[in-house]
């Protein structure tokens, strides 16, 4: 996957869950997971890279508080069409 990309899972029309993929070789499963923040737990591949964002509390959760966990990971921010998928319904 070149791309980041933002899956929501909704329930009676609220965010559930979500995750954010962020590019990684195909394949690759996460190895270890730390909580980097309220809500947000980091997926990192065995070599080390994180790979994803596990949002356990989508419907509390900011693009500002994304993006700082972003940036701690010295990655690129969230721009505002990424993150309304979070608040479509």
């Amino acid at each position: 996957m070149r791309q980041r990309y933002l899956e929501v899972t909704f329930r009676k029309g609220k965010p559930l869950a979500a995750y954010l993929y962020l590019p990684r070789q195909t394949g690759v499963k996460s190895a270890r997971t730390i909580e980097a923040a309220a809500g947000v737990l980091v997926d990192y591949a065995p070599s080390g890279e994180p790979i994803g964002l596990e949002i356990t509390a989508p419907a509390h959760i900011t693009i500002d508080q994304i993006n700082t966990v972003l940036g701690t990971l010295g990655l690129a921010a969230m721009l505002p069409e990424e993150f309304a998928p979070l608040h479509a319904a």
